[in-house]
């Protein structure tokens, strides 16, 4: 049963492959050496894939065998069985298994579903929102600005957090700096906009009270930052327009070959991929690449030795994902004091909640009890699957003492088995049954029923209350 189960991924996996590089049927299979027949019963899960198919597979495409054999569809289920444990669904009596299946055979159906599921929960805030206020007052961005987060995020985590042209692009900006090794890029940057594009940065002294950290004057040609804001983030700020404006090409063509129109969509496309831009000038993936294993990905070590921050170097880690260079398969979520999930990825195969907060017992949130100390964690998911994730809350300020501040926590973690690898692993007895904490995606969809954090009952589980006993949590009655 578990060799039917690969090769049907791997038929889904072959024909995503395929049809991301716009090939036909026919292409291909000239390509691979057999019939055009022979492939369709391959992208149909009706024939075996041959070793030497998928050599050659590798190859042609320049990706590894993991990448074939090993499709990352684990966020892909995670998220399916989050929507299909909504109560919208209770009288469908959906099996896990059947999701599983719609999963591995048919991954494009799957994620129509979820994205149907996104447009259904907008509608539902749209709603909620109108009924709230007049319906003059009612503009509907919350609606937009939510599943314009999601398409983007699915982007990223379809494409592993990697964009080689975006990497190449900022390889050719580094060249030409006039810079010493490892300091602060602000003002080689600056000077390299100036003397090659004759734009001048400019920074707003930290008296002068605004509400703007970053602008740009493209008839001017000046780029006005903040000063009010930490080195790192005014460097970070000067290399994500730099993005914005010598890497239009390269992200406009991974939006147009992703199908990302023109609209709100397009616009968070374009700042996520300027982000990824500043994190390769800053952080160059060669050399952040050969300190990150030097250091065992000792992030507050790097932090240092590049002049960046926790966020950034923690970031950085996630996109270390290409062919022959790569590093741990990490997971990443950002997290604030009030619980919602602002930044996600996971490479890891960790799945995180797409439609509510984490699991409440990860140490993403406990993290908040002491500020600026990296707490450690071992935990197991519901499937057996063991994690090692390190946390650090923190507290972020865009100025001066009357600045507002902000409160986040940043999660970083990788599969158990990679936990030795960094040297937060060293100190965790990994082996130890007693270290392990059991977690969840989310309330709805964990079925354990010995959680004291349990927010909400579970969808696979008959309700049965007696309010002369009670356990654990208050939507389970012991036995």
């Amino acid at each position: 049963m578990k060799n039917n189960t690969q090769d049907i991924r791997l038929g889904a996996t072959i024909r995503r492959l395929r049809r991301e590089r716009q090939l036909s049927q026919q292409v291909l299979a000239n390509m691979l050496g057999i019939s055009t027949p022979y492939l369709n019963l391959i992208e149909n899960n009706r024939r075996n894939v041959t070793g030497k198919i998928l050599l050659t597979l590798a190859k042609e495409f320049n990706i590894e065998l993991s990448e074939i054999g090993n499709e990352n569809d684990s966020g892909l289920l995670s998220n399916l069985m989050e929507v299909f444990s909504d109560t919208v669904f209770d009288d469908n009596y959906l099996k896990n298994h059947d999701i599983q299946d719609l999963v591995s055979s048919q991954p494009e159906i799957a994620r129509a579903v979820i994205r149907l599921y996104d447009i259904h929960k907008t509608s539902q805030i749209r709603l909620r929102d109108i009924s709230d206020l007049e319906g003059d007052q009612y503009t509907g961005e919350g609606m937009t600005n939510n599943i314009s987060a999601e398409i983007i995020s699915d982007l990223i985590q379809k494409k592993s957090n990697y964009f080689p042209s975006l990497e190449e692009a900022a390889n050719k900006i580094l060249a030409k700096l006039n810079k010493p090794k490892n300091i602060n890029l602000f003002v080689p940057l600056s000077e390299y906009l100036s003397s090659e594009h004759n734009i001048r940065v400019a920074t707003i002294p930290p008296e002068i009270k605004h509400d703007t950290i970053r602008y740009y004057d493209p008839v001017a040609k000046t780029l006005v930052i903040s000063d009010r804001l930490p080195q790192a983030s005014r460097t970070f700020l000067v290399a994500q327009q730099m993005g914005l404006l010598l890497a239009d090409k390269e992200i406009n063509e991974i939006l147009d070959d992703n199908s990302i129109e023109d609209g709100e969509v397009r616009k968070l496309g374009r700042l996520a991929l300027s982000n990824y831009f500043a994190g390769a000038i800053i952080l160059p993936y060669d050399n952040f690449f050969e300190q990150a294993q030097f250091t065992k990905y000792d992030i507050e070590v790097l932090e240092n030795r590049f002049q960046v921050s926790f966020e950034q170097v923690c970031h950085r880690l996630t996109t270390l994902n290409k062919p022959g260079s790569r590093a741990i398969p990490f997971h990443m979520m950002r997290v604030d004091i009030a619980g919602n999930i602002s930044k996600r990825f996971s490479a890891s195969g960790i799945s995180i909640s797409r439609y509510s907060g984490a699991c409440p017992r990860l140490n993403i949130y406990s993290a908040f009890t002491t500020p600026d100390r990296i707490k450690v964690q071992v935990s197991m998911m519901p499937n057996g699957d063991k994690y090692f994730c390190i946390a650090r809350a923190f507290q972020k300020r865009s100025g001066g003492f009357d600045s507002p501040e902000s409160f986040y926590s940043i999660g970083l973690g990788c599969k158990l088995n990679d936990a030795s690898k960094m040297i937060y692993g060293e100190r965790v007895l990994l082996d130890s049954s007693e270290n392990i904490v059991p977690v969840g995606v989310s309330c709805r969809s964990c079925p354990r029923i010995d959680c004291r954090q349990r927010a909400f009952p579970p969808s696979s589980r008959q309700l049965s209350y007696n309010e002369n006993v009670k356990g654990l949590s208050a939507y389970v009655t012991p036995n």
